[in-house]
């Protein structure tokens, strides 16, 4: 076979994994290029047999962070657990983001934007219905919008929809919206996990009761903190998927329970895999270490509106006494590229290179002494779930600290309920950041003032150059201000970064996946439509 037919097929199988085309049209168009491409002594349509996923079975997966406040309020999902099982599974957005990066139609079949990107317009695909039979219309579309931009939500996607000026109906297939200025990135905007389409209720609003979506699984059955668990929507909008016929999340929250409920068999799936029983995985023959390179990145986080983190100095000084080198080896085992107190991915467009901020005490102290103080106490809530090797880090934190006179006292919280309880709610706790598509989403998710996940800190140049650089169509000039968004973080802002991960997990290899996205985790929420059973 030729390299023309070896790019041909290339498409054909990432078409068949998209659900772009049928199985039936895959084996039929990838038997006939095998044949013509004279590959191989193998018939063609076993090769094709062999390359596509296999539809039945049923996946279970070990993941750690639900909780049993978790509910069917999209607005309210903050996890990989509700994100995967509610977004990826239950329901659908307008448009999703593929393994590849890029994004696509989901509910949506196309979209175009006026000249400015101000005005959208985004036209449903036909023949989509929930699971109760009722089609999809423009309205639920509209309500579901609406539901996180009500005057007191606190939604996760607030800072998104906040945007909205107007969301208008044209005809019985296109919704129309209008935002306050201009914002290219919208189509990326409108995958937020938390923007999942629910049915339209008489007179306004969303029913968030009934578990009625358009997704790829229906909800069987739902023990919040439990076990969640999915079974095929027969009726699904996109070809083949999915493939399993059933899948279930397990909670588990310690890791090595976790590692042993997959050599087990007890799940076919574990999310975050202790980096100390990796080689024990890799010396397995029956199942796999799975890294997918991200943007995630695990901090600690301050609320400068609670003293002492109200003094700049004193962030900066905490800032320089966490020797992260010394985390990265020991927590990490080298696992791990070294923050710079800046959210930013370095392999995210619009990422600032700056100097590497170096672990030392003169500058801890320094900067002590300008805030007034030779010593300061402080509490970091941690839990085993608020990042993976988090009460680890902690510790080594609090050794690298003391000799510059700042005294960390440990709280090592309950893992269920940390992110309700803690996160935001404490004025220093270790976080777990899933990262953003694109730098706008993420600095407006987390870092403007007023931002629905910011932990506790403002700054007006700050939010003067966001809003600059989101109506900015010079790539340059927006480049600028990011960058120097990006050295305020650095040095005003309440985060510690103290790493950059990739997403690590252990699967069974008689699960079978294609390239696998890692914009966000568990194949950017969508591992439950895209993955499958291999015998």
């Amino acid at each position: 076979m030729n390299k023309s037919h070896h790019l041909l097929m290339d498409d054909l199988v990432t078409r068949l994994r998209r659900g772009q085309l049928s199985r039936r049209e895959f084996l039929a168009r990838s038997s006939a290029l095998l044949a013509a491409g004279a590959m191989s002594g193998l018939p063609g349509a076993v090769l094709a047999q062999e390359a596509a996923p296999k539809a039945g079975g049923f996946m279970r997966l070990g993941l750690h962070n639900a909780s049993q406040n978790d509910n069917l309020d999209p607005g309210s999902w903050s996890t990989s657990w509700t994100g995967a099982s509610f977004n990826g599974g239950v329901y659908n957005n307008l448009v999703e983001i593929l393994p590849d990066g890029s994004v696509a139609g989901d509910l949506a079949e196309s979209w175009e934007a006026e000249p400015g990107a101000k005005v959208w317009r985004f036209k449903l695909r036909p023949g989509v219905t929930f699971h109760n039979g009722k089609s999809l219309e423009v309205e639920d579309v509209r309500q579901s919008l609406e539901h996180h931009m009500k005057p007191d939500s606190t939604s996760g996607a607030r800072a998104i929809v906040e945007q909205i000026e107007t969301i208008d109906i044209e005809g019985s297939d296109t919704v129309r919206i209008t935002l306050s200025e201009g914002n290219a990135d919208l189509p990326y905007l409108l995958s937020d996990y938390h923007l999942s389409i629910y049915p339209a209720l008489e007179g306004g609003g969303i029913d968030m009761e009934s578990a009625n979506g358009t997704g790829a699984f229906l909800l069987e059955s739902f023990e919040p903190g439990i076990a969640t668990r999915l079974k095929r929507n027969p009726n699904y909008h996109k070809n083949n998927k999915p493939y399993l016929d059933e899948v279930e999340f397990i909670n588990i929250t310690d890791a090595t329970a976790r590692l042993n409920a997959l050599l087990t068999g007890e799940v076919d799936f574990i999310q975050d895999l202790d980096i100390r029983n990796v080689s024990m995985v890799e010396r397995s023959g029956d199942f796999e270490v799975q890294r997918v390179p991200s943007l995630r990145h695990f901090t600690f986080d301050m609320d400068t509106r609670v003293a002492p983190f109200d003094n700049p100095d004193v962030r900066l000084a905490l800032k320089h006494a966490l020797d992260r080198d010394d985390v990265i080896e020991k927590v990490f085992l080298g696992e791990a590229t070294k923050g710079n107190d800046n959210p930013v991915a370095s392999i995210q467009k619009f990422h600032h290179d700056m100097p590497a901020r170096e672990y030392s005490i003169a500058k801890a102290r320094e900067h002590l002494a300008k805030a007034g103080l030779d010593q300061v106490n402080v509490d970091l809530s941690v839990a085993e779930n608020a990042f993976a090797g988090a009460i680890e880090a902690a510790t080594l934190y609090q050794r690298h600290a003391a000799e510059a006179g700042i005294n960390i006292n440990i709280v090592q919280e309950a893992a269920d309920g940390y992110w309700e309880n803690v996160w935001r709610k404490k004025p220093f706790c270790a976080v777990d950041y899933f990262g953003r598509a694109t730098v706008d989403w993420l600095f407006s998710t987390s870092y403007v003032t007023g931002a629905p996940w910011n932990s506790g800190w403002s700054n007006a140049r700050f939010d003067e150059l966001h809003q600059t650089a989101r109506a900015e169509t010079d790539e340059a000039k927006r480049a600028a201000c990011y960058a120097e968004m990006q050295e305020i973080l650095r040095d005003d802002g309440n985060v510690i970064t103290v790493a950059f991960v990739s997403w690590r997990n252990a699967v069974s290899k008689r699960i079978g996946f294609g390239e696998v996205g890692g914009l966000m985790p568990l194949d950017n929420m969508r591992m439950c439509e895209r993955w499958w059973i291999k015998d």
